[in-house]
């Protein structure tokens, strides 16, 4: 297999994760706090919309449907 398929096989799974779920949301630590002696964690939440694994997964099966030309 070569890196063209791997990656738009990697496109289209994502793509069709993110679509199924209407978006993914994550946390990631964020910076943290210190209060009157107090050490207080935080964190970042993100969110992937679906708009993005629409994009993934048509931009995955482009890379799987188009040949490349000849040189």
């Amino acid at each position: 297999m070569n890196t063209k398929i791997v990656a738009s096989v990697i496109l289209v799974t994502l793509g069709i994760v993110v679509l199924a779920y209407s978006g993914i949301t994550f946390k990631t630590p964020g910076k943290p706090v210190e209060f009157l002696g107090l050490h207080i964690a935080t964190t970042e939440s993100h969110f992937i919309p679906p708009v993005v694994g629409a994009l993934a997964l048509v931009a995955g099966i482009v890379l799987l449907v188009v040949k490349p030309r000849a040189v």
